[in-house]
């Protein structure tokens, strides 16, 4: 189907003119006006997901840079057919590959974004962008502006201008002279080009008086720009080098657009892709400024919107609707004044229905619910034809037998005020026949009247839903809130009263209808009281029910809270000890080696004592599993008294000063060494006066490795990573082993080490101060720490 005139009757046109202004290029607005609403399940799904992924990035990156999209076809084929591209056409290919290689970097900011968001068909269409890094810099490099190549861009070039620039230097030294010499004949004491030579004015009173070429005359007749015959020698020679520098030039362009000859498919290729992204960022630039959202999408002819707006309303003013159709019923007939919002509520449906086929979000709630139809007509509006001779009945009668010659089960067909324009009892009776029509086939159709009629049979006829605008008779005014399962009741004789219609004639009128009509009323308006009760109680009890989960979450986020303190409380526990197990095996491992060393050096009573020594530390050693993270857990027997100042011992075996008592959640502030930890009372046991020895042994040990620490390390070679962690092992060292003040040497180089070290520095516990060393003892090359 050509959706074209339904789209102008909805007012899809636009909708599309507003999307162009999310476009970055022009060619991708002239896209815009190609894209046909696509009737395919598949494609229509596709297209949303596109726009979705494109919301994603947007919210995540940023906007796309999409910028330079440009039709390059035309100037690559040129330059395969052995064109010379000008300078303009070759940086306008430049910023075009430029484009393709940001909109890389733009996918691949957020790799995380990449992973969660399921970028997976955008990705596809940037991944498949050819980039020329190579490409885009020769041509920068050679070509400054659009007016200018660059002198390097060639040794040839590079030689030629400076010979220019050393010429044009001399020459205007000598038209100084010349003009200082003849000035009295001069009618001004500047030199000017004319068809690139330079010449100077001379009075035309005294054109004898300088000798040399006429190039141009003044339009009063008075100044001859004369080129002085000193000078036509070294004028000619810079004419020759301008040639030179043209040709030169031609050259270095011939050579750039051989190399974009090269790849000229590769670049073409990009084309397309890129005007597909800029249309699909477009699709999501329009979804955010619009608050547009993207709904589930059936195969079964469904509609369910929920607090729709039509999107060429103001948001501020207009009032959301909630519609469905195709479920429970295949036909909805919906009553209520004029000016009261049926047209507004046909044409929103319609309209959202082809914003989703051509691939757009919507000004719904994500819940709602739109299908795949292959046909949608609309008969909305007053079309009365005067070149046709057509009464309003008849435009549209010829409108709904169109419809009815093209329309089947996969249609959604539209009517507003169906049946009127004729007499009442034929139009009703004729609009009857037609939902009959449309009901029998299975074809989803809304319609608006205001028969009586249409009311009963929606009433009466299975398949056919009622639905009503509200409108209030206190204020005389509609609320535009469209309400499904009721008709509307007929205010005439209500609005009539209030604006003051005699009650005389009011009752008179009411005797000329018959009962059954009366009646009809009587029953729609015993309906709206009972309605506007329901919906008041539905309100409080909403109110309530909100309320109440509003508590629960409330509950719910305290919990969430508790919980998370409490992880991280271990987390950062289990971080802490971690460290300084690492740092004990470290150090183990160090002592273990030295002892194996001097062992047979030694006395058997001190060889014993090392032995000692040894097995201490293969225990310290012990405490850690084969990928060197802690075994923190209950203790067998956890301490059951605790006073500050205790020794305790940790789980994984570190012996440790009770700094404060526990807390709500019974955690111990501890101190092993020269780390301060929270750790659960449960992994703390009381230690025993075997493990005090055990400790001053250990100390003993400490203090042997103590003496032999070095006051400087060198760290030049080496970069701040590797450095950080010499560095971190050394301050505790030399801290345990009493220094006061160490040096760090790390060459002054480019000063980024000496800079992050510092960095680091300030941020350690240990660390007092710290400054250059002297001039004589390495200056800014060295840094001196002192230590607390």
């Amino acid at each position: 189907m050509n959706f074209s005139k339904v789209s102008k009757t909805l007012e899809l046109d636009k909708i599309l003119e507003n999307l162009k202004d999310y476009a970055s290029a022009q060619v991708t607005k002239e896209y815009i006006d190609k894209v046909e609403i696509s009737t395919n399940f598949e494609e229509v799904i596709n297209r949303l997901e596109e726009t979705r992924q494109a919301v994603n990035l947007i919210t995540r990156n940023g906007d796309p840079p999409l910028f330079a999209i440009i039709p390059v076809k035309n100037l690559l084929k040129r330059a395969s057919l052995g064109g010379v591209l000008s300078i303009k056409n070759l940086l306008n290919i430049s910023d075009f590959l430029r484009v393709g290689r940001f909109l890389k970097n733009y996918l691949k900011k957020d790799d995380k974004l990449l992973t969660e968001e399921n970028l997976g068909l955008i990705s596809s269409f940037i991944d498949n962008l050819y980039t020329n890094r190579a490409l885009e810099d020769s041509i920068n490099e050679k070509i400054i502006s659009e007016e200018e190549v660059a002198d390097d861009a060639s040794r040839e070039l590079l030689s030629i201008r400076r010979s220019i620039k050393k010429l044009e230097s001399s020459l205007k030294d000598r038209l100084e002279k010349i003009l200082a010499t003849n000035k009295d004949y001069l009618q001004d004491s500047l030199v000017t080009l004319r068809e690139g030579r330079y010449v100077i004015p001379v009075k035309n009173a005294n054109k004898g008086r300088v000798k040399g070429l006429v190039h141009d005359i003044s339009s009063s007749g008075q100044t001859l720009y004369i080129e002085p015959m000193e000078i036509v020698n070294a004028n000619n020679e810079i004419k020759s080098l301008k040639v030179a520098e043209r040709e030169e030039i031609e050259k270095i362009l011939r050579k750039l657009s051989e190399e974009v000859a090269d790849v000229s498919e590769n670049i073409g290729g990009n084309e397309e892709l890129l005007i597909y992204l800029d249309f699909v960022f477009s699709k999501a630039k329009f979804a955010l400024e619009n608050f547009c959202y993207c709904p589930k999408i059936n195969n079964k002819k469904v509609i369910d919107l929920k607090n729709a707006y039509h999107p060429l309303l103001d948001r501020k003013k207009a009032v959301p609707i909630d519609i469905n159709i195709g479920r429970d019923f295949m036909s909805i007939i919906i009553t209520g004044p004029n000016t009261g919002g049926k047209t507004v509520t046909l044409k929103t449906v319609g309209l959202l229905q082809l914003m989703v086929q051509y691939g757009l979000f919507i000004p719904a709630n994500e819940s709602s619910e739109l299908s795949i139809f292959n046909k949608l007509f609309a008969d909305i509006g007053d079309e009365q034809s005067i070149e046709q001779s057509l009464s309003t009945f008849s435009s549209h009668m010829t409108n709904i037998v169109e419809i009815i010659k093209n329309v089947d089960e996969e249609s959604l067909v539209l009517f507003d005020e169906l049946g009127a324009g004729t007499d009442p009892t034929e139009g009703a009776a004729l609009a009857r026949a037609i939902m009959d029509y449309m009901l029998q086939r299975k074809i989803r159709c809304m319609s608006t009247t205001h028969y009586n009629q249409l009311k009963i049979y929606a009433l009466t006829t299975d398949g056919v839903q009622n639905a009503s605008m509200e409108f209030d008779v206190n204020t005389l005014s509609p609320s535009y809130k469209l309400l499904i399962g009721l008709p509307g009741k007929s205010n005439a004789f209500e609005i009539s009263r209030r604006l003051g219609l005699s009650s005389a004639i009011i009752e008179d009128a009411g005797k000329l209808i018959s009962d059954e009509n009366i009646e009809f009323e009587k029953v729609l308006a015993s309906i709206d009281e009972d309605r506007t009760k329901t919906r008041e109680d539905r309100f409080l009890a909403q109110r309530e029910k909100e309320d109440l989960e509003e508590k629960n979450r409330s509950l719910k986020r305290e919990i969430q809270k508790i919980e998370a303190s409490k992880e991280k409380i271990l987390a950062d526990a289990r971080e802490e000890a971690r460290k300084i197990v690492l740092r004990a095996k470290e150090n183990s491992e160090l002592v273990l080696s030295e002892i194996n060393d001097i062992r047979d050096q030694m006395t058997s009573e001190n060889a014993r004592r090392l032995q000692e020594s040894s097995d201490i530390l293969r225990e310290s050693i012990n405490a850690l599993d084969g990928r060197g993270q802690v075994k923190l857990e209950k203790a067998a027997n956890p301490i059951k008294e605790i006073k500050k100042g205790d020794k305790v011992r940790t789980s994984f075996g570190n012996i440790a000063t009770v700094l404060e008592l526990p807390d709500a959640n019974g955690n111990v502030y501890i101190q092993s060494g020269v780390m301060k930890m929270k750790v659960p009372k449960d992994f703390l046991t009381k230690v025993l006066e075997e493990d005090g020895d055990q400790r001053q042994r250990t100390s003993n040990i400490i203090k042997n490795k103590a003496k032999n620490i070095r006051p400087e390390i060198d760290l030049r070679g080496k970069n701040f990573e590797d450095s950080k962690d010499i560095v971190d092992k050394y301050l505790d060292d030399a801290f345990l082993a009493g220094l006061k003040t160490v040096r760090l040497i790390h060459g002054k180089g480019t000063g980024v080490l000496r800079k992050k070290l510092r960095e680091y520095l300030r941020k350690q516990k240990n660390v007092k101060s710290f400054e250059d060393a002297n001039y004589n003892e390495g200056g800014d090359g060295v840094t001196n720490v002192h230590l607390k």
